[in-house]
């Protein structure tokens, strides 16, 4: 199987896994971190790729779309991982839009990516998932609402990419008569 058609197939059934398992619901927001170096089997930062970008990005709108969610691209450390999203999304859930233009060096592909085919894209500093996937160990979960919860998928990479994913949770609080449903 070619490569491209590979990772939009493991993509594909990672996420569908991640929206059943979630359990996430239509509006709500998914982040995504990614490094397309680690797909290609390389050091993150590395070896970024547009090619592979696309074929992930393809399958994550067609998943998000038919779920009715939002998608948080998350950008690289050089842009303090910062998110490129909807700008419907962003003034939903009142995100402060940043002044920055993700590109493959600076930002990552998948972020560059998501800022050309978006619709109306802009990029916010920070947010709070509902859930997120995090493909080549990328660290998201500084934009993962409290309380996340690690989820185990059966697809456990895209490419040569580790897979992982979470949902969150409201908080638990009170003592020892609480009650939780």
């Amino acid at each position: 199987m070619e490569f491209r058609q590979e990772i939009a197939d493991e993509t594909s059934r990672a996420i569908d896994e991640l929206l059943r398992l979630s359990e996430i619901k239509p509006g709500q927001i998914v982040v995504i971190g990614c490094s397309t170096s680690e797909v290609c089997g390389e050091r993150i930062g590395s070896a970024g790729s547009s090619e592979v970008a696309a074929a992930l990005l393809d399958a994550l709108l067609a998943a998000g779309k038919t779920a009715g969610v939002y998608l948080a691209i998350q950008c690289c450390e050089h842009l303090n991982r910062a998110l490129v999203v909807e700008k419907a999304a962003a003034e939903r859930y009142g995100l402060d839009e940043v002044c920055v233009l993700p590109v493959r060096q600076a930002g990552g592909a998948l972020a560059a990516c998501a800022m050309q085919r978006y619709e109306a894209p802009v990029v916010v500093e920070a947010i709070e998932a509902h859930a997120g996937l995090d493909i080549g160990q990328t660290l998201i979960g500084m934009h993962l609402k409290r309380v996340a919860v690690p989820l185990r998928l059966e697809q456990k990479s895209i490419g040569q990419a580790a897979l992982t994913a979470a949902k969150t949770r409201a908080k638990l609080i009170g003592g020892p008569r609480a009650v939780y449903p």
